[in-house]
């Protein structure tokens, strides 16, 4: 039943994790390969200070867009991963001698050192608004985080006290893929909104065109007007000169002082 659940899988894993430094290292490894399998390199980072003047460092944090467009501007959104593997093998080791007061206690233990490490997440990683308001606590296996799960409002507890969210490997992966589909969607809002702003400044140019546009009309009316003016005129001194009578070419170029054709060809 639920105490043979406990032992399976959990193979040679107590073997295998024999110290602090290997198991957090593990976990850290696994952390890792999931962020690298669903995010770009520039979407987060590695031992990330998110407070100032703290020589703490976050193991992973997602760079989140900030409010202004400076992509130096950003929040993060701190990811650290946690093994207590003493308390979990204790657990399962309980579950495989079917005794029912040690397994109480042993996942009393256990969800003792849950609830420590989302405290120590939140005190030394959690800084609004250079950070998100909340951090994720990522347990390394299935059979930790179903075990932490399976407690009647420890995650609801640890989410309204610390503001940490737990994430086991398949959970991560999933919160991992909807951040992605929203930095999708962020950058097509973003690409949409300069497509915009160059329309906007077209139909500025265009309005500006139109203007020109319409001040040529009004000279060309202008124009047009003097041209059908002088054109009267002419009409009219036409018809008071039909009354003069007309004098030979001759006459009328040694009057009027004009040159030959011939020497306007020269």
């Amino acid at each position: 039943g639920q105490m043979q659940s406990l032992a399976t899988g959990v193979g040679d894993l107590k073997n295998v994790l024999t110290n602090v430094k290997a198991r957090g290292t593990w976990a850290e490894y696994q952390l890792e390969a999931i962020l690298e399998q669903v995010l770009t390199p520039e979407q987060f980072d590695r031992n990330v200070a998110t407070r100032e003047n703290s020589s703490e460092r976050v193991e992973f944090a997602i760079r989140l867009p900030g409010r202004s467009d400076d992509p130096n501007d950003c929040v993060w959104l701190p990811i650290d991963s946690k093994f207590p593997q003493e308390d979990y093998i204790r657990l399962t080791e309980a579950a495989k001698s079917a005794d029912t007061e040690a397994v109480a206690q042993s996942t009393r233990e256990l969800m003792r050192s849950v609830t420590q490490s989302a405290k120590t997440i939140a005190d030394k990683y959690l800084n609004p608004p250079h950070t998100t308001d909340f951090a994720v606590l990522y347990l390394p296996t299935e059979g930790l985080y179903a075990e932490v799960l399976r407690q009647p409002g420890m995650v609801s507890q640890l989410q309204q006290d610390y503001r940490v969210v737990v994430s086991g490997p398949t959970t991560i992966a999933a919160l991992l893929n909807s951040l992605r589909l929203g930095f999708r969607s962020l950058a097509i809002e973003q690409q949409a909104s300069e497509v915009w702003q160059v329309l906007a400044a077209v139909k500025t140019e265009f309005g500006k065109f139109g203007e020109v546009l319409d001040k040529v009309k009004k000279q060309l009316a202008t124009a047009s007007n003097t041209i059908d003016q002088t054109q009267t005129r002419t009409r009219a001194m036409a018809r008071q000169l039909r009354k003069v009578e007309q004098l030979p070419s001759g006459e009328s170029d040694e009057l009027l002082e004009f040159l030959p054709e011939d020497e306007y060809e020269d």
